[in-house]
C-alpha cells in the first residue's frame, strides 16, 4: 500500500470514529478542509460514497461501513503492535483514548490528572465523557468507564470504586414550604429534577426500594437534564427535589447543611465504577500505569523518582 493510500484510510477511519470531521480533522492535524479533500480522493478512487453528510452530522454509507468493519481492526493491531514495541523500548510514550462517564471524569480521573502528567509527560490523555453506552471496540478506545452493571459483554473489568447510593435530597427552603414527602408516592405531589437518559432520550424513572418491595416512580417537575451539575444546582435553588449518586457532588452539600435528604430508607445503590478494556492477552503499559493511577497505587515508584 502507497503513502497516501494509507494515510486516506486513516482520516476516514478517524472520521468514523468521531462522527465530525472538525474533530477528526483536530486529531489528525489537518484542516477541515484539508480532511474534506483527502476523503473525496479516497471516494474518487474507490468510485463511492463512503460518508453521508449533513450540516449537522457524518455518518458512513453502506459501502463505508463494509470498509470501515475491515480497516479498524487492522489499525488496532497496529496500534497494539507499535506500543508493544515502544514498552520493549523502555519507553511509555503515546496517546490514551479513554471512554467514561461524567461521575468518573469528574470524583476519578480530574483530581489525579496532575500525577500522572507528572509521572508520564509525554503521554496525551484523550478522554470524552460520554453518559451513553459507547462502544469502546468501535470507537476505538483504550478503555471505558462505566456503572458495573452496564458494562459491555467480553471485557477485562478493573473496580475504581465502592458501590455507588444514590439519594434524593432537596434544599431546606423547598422542604419548607412544600413538605417532606414520606413514600416515594409522595413524589407525585412534589417538583423533581428529572433525569434525561443520555443512550436513548429518554426520562429516567426513579428507583427504589425498601424491605425487598421495589418501585419506579414517574415524576415531574420544571427542570429535565442529562447533567449532574445542573440537577444538583436546581436543588440547591429550591426547584425541587433531586436524585443523584451521593459522591457525585452531593455528599458534601448533605454535610454542609445545604441539602437534605429524604426517602433515606427507601434509597438504592448500584455497583461501583468500573473501567474495562478489551479482553486481550496484552494489555499495554500504558493503560496499565493510568489504571495504577485511578487506584492511587505507586506510578513506578513516582516514576523513578522524577
Amino acid at each position: 500500500m502507497r503513502g497516501f493510500e494509507f494515510a486516506e484510510l486513516k482520516a476516514f477511519a478517524a472520521v468514523v470514529e468521531r462522527k465530525s470531521f472538525a474533530r477528526a480533522a483536530e486529531h489528525l492535524g489537518l484542516s477541515p478542509s484539508a480532511l474534506s479533500q483527502t476523503i473525496r480522493q479516497l471516494e474518487g478512487r474507490i468510485g463511492t460514497r463512503l460518508l453521508n453528510r449533513t450540516t449537522r452530522s457524518v455518518a458512513p454509507s453502506a459501502s463505508g461501513e463494509l470498509l470501515y468493519g475491515r480497516i479498524a481492526p487492522l489499525f488496532r493491531e497496529m496500534d497494539a503492535a507499535v506500543a508493544e514495541a515502544t514498552e520493549a523500548a523502555g519507553h511509555t510514550t503515546g496517546t490514551l483514548r479513554i471512554n467514561t462517564l461524567g461521575i468518573a471524569a469528574r470524583t476519578i480521573i480530574a483530581p489525579r490528572l496532575s500525577r500522572f502528567h507528572q509521572a508520564y509527560p509525554e503521554v496525551l490523555l484523550d478522554i470524552v465523557v460520554d453518559d451513553a453506552l459507547a462502544d469502546i471496540v468501535a470507537g476505538r478506545f483504550d478503555a471505558g468507564i462505566r456503572v458495573g452493571g452496564r458494562l459491555e459483554k467480553d471485557m477485562i473489568a478493573v473496580r475504581l470504586s465502592p458501590d455507588l447510593n444514590m439519594v434524593a435530597v432537596a434544599s431546606p427552603g423547598y422542604l419548607a414550604a412544600r413538605g417532606v414527602p414520606k413514600t416515594p408516592a409522595d413524589l407525585h405531589n412534589h417538583a423533581c429534577i428529572n433525569w434525561r437518559l443520555q443512550m436513548d432520550g429518554r426520562q429516567y424513572r426513579w428507583e427504589f426500594e425498601k424491605k425487598g418491595q421495589k418501585l419506579e416512580v414517574a415524576v415531574d417537575g420544571p427542570v429535565v437534564t442529562n447533567h449532574a451539575d445542573i440537577g444538583i444546582a436546581a436543588a440547591l435553588n429550591g426547584l425541587g427535589i433531586a436524585y443523584h449518586f451521593e459522591r457525585d457532588g452531593v455528599a458534601e452539600h448533605l454535610a454542609q447543611g445545604r441539602l437534605v435528604q429524604v426517602l433515606a430508607e427507601w434509597s438504592i445503590s448500584r455497583p461501583g465504577l468500573f473501567l474495562y478494556y478489551p479482553n486481550r492477552q496484552h494489555r499495554p503499559a500504558l493503560l496499565g500505569a493510568f489504571i495504577d493511577c485511578l487506584l492511587d497505587r505507586d506510578l513506578e515508584m513516582e516514576r523513578k523518582a522524577g
